[in-house]
């Protein structure tokens, strides 16, 4: 049931109007960024009005603070919560979203800050953040990733929650992150969609997005075992330990989806709350989101980080091919009346060469992201490298060399001995393409196995 804000809410939001929002007679400037806090913070007052959740029960190890203001110097170093907000001109909306957050932070008791990480806005954002009280931190790469990247790295709490400035999400339900956090979450990823319980408001999400996130989730669902409904939702909530341990690469909207990606492959405990979506506030841009783009440099970034499915999965795919075809040729097989030669030899030994590489291929790219960091290390493929050794593949490489280099010796001394006539395509081909592949085959994992020791001498 809504009730009124508790008299403490209504001094804090009179306290954050009487900020710095007057000046002197000639600053037409600062004029303006006065009045766009004023009619910022009275959406607030009129939501806040109406709506209100009651106060969080939600209790941590730390002591709880009797205000959400840090008042000395240690206190700065140990807050509970920093709420990070990327912004690219959001004057329109980054007033009421550092409200609600700060709203959230003394509902909840505990000491925070508010952080505004700017990323070159050109209009006054900046200035009604800082009017509000928001830190802002001035992040010169560009980029959605970028921006969160630089607030988060300036956060002096141990748990972060970050949002987009825009106003479609509500920073005043903050607490309900916090408390899955203080329960032992590591990530606490908001849902938008009602596949997880959330809610999109009218007019909040575009219809394509509305097919295109749940199947970009349902993607990280099957491909990293992802247990979230909302890939792509830009509210959660984790704590700075998780962060830096996930040694984030991402500068673009991708950044969202690596942390729930890479929180998943190293095994954190993630939570999930279901939130609403409300419109985008913003009148003076469209939103920053590019949906052709992004969602290609989404799905680009599965692959990435997937050799399993990028490599792996069609290299099997084409085994079995070129294997299949290698059946039928040497067993002479007839399906349907048709007889396989030469021409099937030729595309199945094709098929088995993209398979060696492609399977080589998912090995180097694992180890390489093993060693830089980039996806834990995999049991299996150091069984399987710590089996297949330097030694033993060039000796096996050798084996296949000396098989093909022997065959095709055959043949031409069998050419040869006919006087190098005309030679019977249909029975030397089923000798001859073999051996090229077998030599193909050896070169290949030979000098595969050089890169692998190289990539694997730099990991330790």
């Amino acid at each position: 049931m809504s009730q009124s804000p508790l008299p403490t809410d209504i001094a804090l939001l009179n306290d954050l109007s009487q900020r710095d929002v007057e000046c002197q007679p000639d600053c037409d400037l600062a004029v303006d960024v006065g009045e766009r806090v004023e009619e910022q913070l009275g959406r607030v007052l009129d939501l806040l009005a109406v709506e209100r959740e009651a106060p969080s029960d939600a209790t941590c190890d730390a002591p709880r603070q009797a205000s959400a203001k840090p008042t000395s110097e240690k206190d700065l170093q140990n807050l509970e919560l920093s709420i990070v907000m990327p912004c690219l001109d959001e004057a329109d909306t980054v007033g009421t979203c550092v409200i609600k957050a700060m709203f959230a932070l003394e509902k909840m008791g505990i000491s925070g800050e508010v952080i505004v990480a700017d990323n070159g806005s050109r209009d006054d954002s900046v200035k009604i953040a800082e009017e509000l009280g928001a830190r802002v931190v001035h992040v010169s790469a560009k980029g959605y990733g970028a921006a969160l990247m630089g607030g988060i790295e300036a956060a002096r709490g141990r748990f972060i929650l970050m949002g987009d400035a825009d106003d479609s999400y509500d920073f005043s339900q903050a607490h309900r992150f916090y408390e899955k956090l203080c329960d032992g979450a590591d990530l606490v990823q908001g849902c938008r969609l009602p596949s997880g319980g959330g809610r999109v408001m009218p007019n909040a999400m575009p219809l394509l997005h509305q097919y295109g996130n749940p199947a970009l989730t349902w993607l990280v669902q099957k491909m990293f075992h992802a247990p979230i409904h909302d890939v792509y939702c830009g509210m959660r909530g984790f704590t700075k330990e998780l962060y830096d341990s996930l040694n984030q690469r991402c500068t673009g909207m991708e950044f969202a989806t690596e942390m729930i990606i890479k929180s998943t492959l190293f095994k954190a405990k993630i939570a999930e709350v279901p939130i609403t979506l409300h419109p985008d506030g913003r009148k003076a841009h469209r939103p920053h989101l590019r949906t052709f783009r992004d969602g290609w440099r989404t799905l680009r970034f599965f692959l990435l980080q997937s050799p399993r499915w990028t490599f792996l999965a069609p290299g099997v795919a084409l085994a079995g091919l070129g294997l299949s075809g290698y059946a039928l040729v040497l067993t002479r097989a007839s399906i349907g009346g048709v007889v396989f030669e030469a021409h099937t030899l030729l595309v199945a030994t094709l098929a088995l060469l993209m398979a060696t590489q492609l399977g080589t291929f998912a090995l180097l790219a694992k180890t390489f992201a093993a060693a830089e960091g980039i996806l834990p290390a995999d049991a299996r493929v150091e069984r399987f490298v710590n089996r297949c050794t330097l030694e033993r593949t060039l000796w096996t490489s050798a084996a296949l060399i000396a098989v093909g280099v022997s065959v095709v010796a055959w043949q031409a001394a069998g050419w040869a001995a006919g006087g190098f006539g005309n030679l019977d395509y249909a029975q030397t081909m089923r000798w001859s393409i073999p051996a090229v592949g077998a030599i193909a085959l050896g070169t290949q994992c030979a000098f595969s196995s050089f890169l692998m020791s190289v990539l694997r001498m730099a990991r330790r």
